[in-house]
């Protein structure tokens, strides 16, 4: 992809008509391995009134180090980075910067990746056809406590978010859906009691229960059955 998708000048000259005063300057961080598009998008950045380009980065792990020093408002991420994923790069720091807005930018459209990001603490999702203008729009929206997507992406959250339970799911009580998706990101028995502030033999007698009504024996079973069925 050439820089020249994303500095497109007569693109520029109409974000840069937009009056200055009426907008706070929002600071950005670009996480993007192609030099091509990161340089052409900090470019576009830092010649349109109301945001700046505070740092780019071609790795997970450089922008880890480089992020704690700058805090920016949102951070935009690419998913497919050289070692560590973008996913993965950003659990690691909502831990670390919670304020941090993450924006997702990627070519991929499959759910894994899309609900992956969102659990790991994404909170927009658009691809990298999306015109400049656009992703400018979408920071904007993200910025002002919006959660931008690119059409595709929506369509794929809500179809997900209607398709109907089995029946044996259906059973189970917020709070266990809740520990179900707690285990599911890895957390131990301790971390979940410290969350929900029990114990963790109040823990162990609700993971317990969850066991018998989607009737399996173990963790691995009980996460199969419900994704699978969610």
């Amino acid at each position: 992809m050439l820089v020249s998708e994303y500095v497109s000048l007569d693109k520029i000259i109409i974000i840069e008509t937009q009056p200055q005063n009426l907008m706070q300057n929002i600071h950005i961080v670009i996480v993007e391995d192609q030099t091509d598009i990161r340089e052409g998008l900090k470019y576009v950045m830092d010649y349109t009134d109301g945001y700046e380009c505070t740092g780019t980065y071609g790795d997970a792990e450089t922008a880890i180090i480089g992020i704690e020093n700058q805090q920016p408002d949102i951070v935009l991420m690419d998913i497919h980075l050289p070692q560590m994923t973008g996913i993965q790069c950003v659990s690691v720091l909502k831990k670390q910067f919670p304020k941090v807005q993450f924006l997702m930018f990627s070519i991929f459209e499959n759910d894994e990746n899309i609900f992956e990001a969102l659990k790991a603490g994404a909170s927009g999702y658009i691809l990298k056809k999306t015109p400049p203008n656009k992703v400018l729009d979408a920071i904007r929206e993200l910025f002002e406590g919006g959660s931008p997507m690119s059409a595709s992406i929506a369509r794929k959250v809500i179809t997900h978010f209607q398709k109907p339970q089995s029946a044996v799911v259906q059973t189970l009580t917020i709070r266990e859906i809740e520990i179900l998706d707690l285990l599911s990101k890895g957390f131990f028995y301790k971390e979940i009691s410290d969350k929900f502030g029990t114990t963790t033999g109040t823990v162990r007698q609700q993971i317990h229960k969850i066991y018998e009504k989607l009737h399996v024996q173990n963790r691995t079973e009980a996460l199969n059955k419900y994704h699978g069925d969610t």
